[in-house]
Formats: C-alpha cells, sequence, structure tokens
C-alpha cells in the first residue's frame, strides 16, 4: 500500500510510520512539527519508501500520485498541549478532519480516524463501550479537545454515509512509550521524568482516580487490525487493566528506585474520574487485545526517558 500519515512526527505518528514501513508499505508522512519532533524521524533517513512534508493540515491537502490509505492522526494530544493551543486543535480536528477526508475521497482511500477517549468525557459509565455517548462540557478548557474529536468523528461518519467512503475510527485510550515528549502533561511521561530527576510526583487531586494504561506497540497492533477489518463503527482501543493515578506513581517509584516524594496538587477543570475501555468488540472482531503488562511497558519507557535526558 500507499499511505499517508498525518501527524507523522508525533509520538503515535511516528510509531505508526514505523509499523506500516516495516510492512513493507510506502509511506507519506505530513507534519506541521507544533508538536512533533524531527528526532521521533531521524531514524528513516535515507529510507526510500519514506517521504516527509511539511505542511499544516488545516490548509487543503495535495499529495501526488495514488494513495490506498490515509491515517490522520495530526492532532496536539496532551492536556497541556490543547490547552495552550485551543485554536489550532479545534482547526486541526475540524477543518484537518475536512481536508484529509477530501483527500481520501478524491484518491478512493480508506480513511483511519485517531479519535479518543475524550469523547466519553467525564463518563457516568464504567467501564466505557461504544455505544456509551459520552458526557462532556463544551465549553470548558477541555472541550477544544473532545469536541474536536467529537466533530471529527461526526464527519467521517457524514462522509461514511453520503459519501460512501471507506472509514475507520479509533477511539485510542490512554498511551504510553518510548517517544513521548519530557513534562507533555501526560501522567506517565511526567511521573517516569520527574523520578528520574529526583522531582516530586505530581498527584492531581488523591490520585484515587482511575487510568487505563496501553502500550504504544500494542496499540499501534489495534490501529493496523482495524485499518484491516471491515469494521466501520468508532472501536475502543486501549487496554482494559484499571489503575489508580496513585497506584501508576508507586510503580514508577519502585522501577526507578527513585526516593522522590509525592506532591498532591489542586485537580484540573472536568478530570475525568474514572477512565476503563471496554474492547468487547476489538476483541471479537479483531481478534486483538493488549499483550503488555504495564510494569513491562514502564520499564520500556524509563530506559527510553534514561538515554533521551542525558542527550
Amino acid at each position: 500500500m500507499r499511505v499517508l500519515i498525518t501527524g507523522a512526527a508525533g509520538f503515535l505518528g511516528s510509531h505508526l510510520t514505523d509499523w506500516m514501513l516495516a510492512e513493507g508499505h510506502e509511506v507519506i508522512g505530513m507534519d506541521n512539527m507544533s508538536t512533533g519532533s524531527w528526532d521521533n524521524l531521524a531514524h528513516l533517513a535515507g529510507n526510500r519508501r519514506f517521504t516527509f512534508e511539511l505542511h499544516d493540515v488545516t490548509r487543503f491537502i495535495q499529495v501526488a500520485g495514488p494513495l490506498d490509505g490515509i491515517f490522520h492522526f495530526a492532532s496536539p494530544a496532551s492536556p497541556i498541549d490543547y490547552l495552550e493551543l485551543p485554536i489550532q486543535t479545534l482547526k486541526v480536528g475540524s477543518l484537518g478532519t475536512h481536508n484529509a477526508l477530501g483527500l481520501a475521497k478524491a484518491k478512493c482511500a480508506r480513511f483511519m480516524l485517531a479519535s479518543t477517549s475524550e469523547v466519553y468525557g467525564d463518563p457516568q459509565v464504567h467501564p466505557q463501550p461504544e455505544t456509551y455517548w459520552g458526557h462532556v462540557n463544551p465549553v470548558g478548557p477541555r472541550g477544544v479537545y473532545d469536541e474536536a474529536k467529537r466533530f471529527a468523528e461526526a464527519i467521517t461518519m457524514a462522509y461514511h454515509r453520503y459519501h460512501g467512503l471507506d472509514t475507520r475510527i479509533a477511539r485510542i485510550f490512554n498511551t504510553y512509550g518510548p517517544r513521548m515528549r519530557a513534562r507533555d502533561g501526560r501522567v506517565v511521561s511526567n511521573m517516569v521524568v520527574q523520578a528520574l530527576r529526583g522531582e516530586p510526583l505530581t498527584i492531581y487531586g488523591n490520585g484515587l482516580q482511575t487510568r487505563s494504561f496501553c502500550f504504544v506497540s500494542d496499540l499501534i497492533d489495534g490501529v493496523f487490525r482495524l485499518f484491516q477489518s471491515e469494521l466501520t463503527d468508532p472501536t475502543n482501543i486501549g487496554n482494559p487493566d484499571e489503575f489508580t493515578v496513585r497506584q501508576l506513581a508507586d510503580e514508577v517509584l519502585r522501577l526507578t528506585g527513585s526516593s522522590s516524594p509525592v506532591e498532591e496538587r489542586p485537580l484540573p477543570v472536568d478530570d475525568p474520574k474514572v477512565r476503563q475501555p471496554d474492547i468487547t468488540r476489538a476483541r471479537e472482531l479483531l481478534g486483538w487485545e493488549p499483550t503488555i503488562r504495564l510494569a513491562d511497558g514502564l520499564q520500556r519507557t524509563i530506559d527510553y526517558f534514561r538515554g533521551a535526558l542525558r542527550t
């Protein structure tokens, strides 16, 4: 296949790029580098099946030649990013998704949207199945990300129903692993970096809110299986093992051997109290479920940051 991956220089986009190249496909990566990193793609220099285009997908997208698939992964995705870039986040979810869908229609390409568990907001149903419509504050500070992704899902389904476009929607839950940015506002990277630097580990609220953490290789495997399937309905891709944030802090301290204290700070506005995917659909229809335990994934992530913080 010849595919376009928007957001290719980001955490997930770069891992997806590696996966597609390893599968023998040709990849065109696209990113405006607002939150991406050149380091994530540096190892692909000289790879003849990879080309990169510096472009903002909120502007018209033009790609020469045929395309078999488009993976739309462009978007700020961490709390710090979308709170600092609220307008850009809304634009990439709306205009960027519209442009990517238009390109998919013009090229007769299969379209994959990277959506998010944040479409469920602060859920009142637990765990969250794809049939749950969510509990989102559209005018709160997190609404710029939540609603951008909800709109992206709506326009993707509109293109599927009205234009007959072949589409997939992956609702991605908390993912972690190498190539996360230090201090990007995500709980795993924040805690690992703090522990390695001997700084206090930040916990918001009492730390009893829960999250489910999926290692990046498991996540990309699920995304690829969904893309290859005939499943057009939104599909949760995440790890159903649920941990409190305080349990995560304890595990990070254990694995790093750090003596850092834990420091509580006020809970952010609209911070979800629980987050756990119901992956019944992915298990039954994709034959997918995560295989990497939290301790193993954290150790790989810690090893990555040990090296990254030295450079």
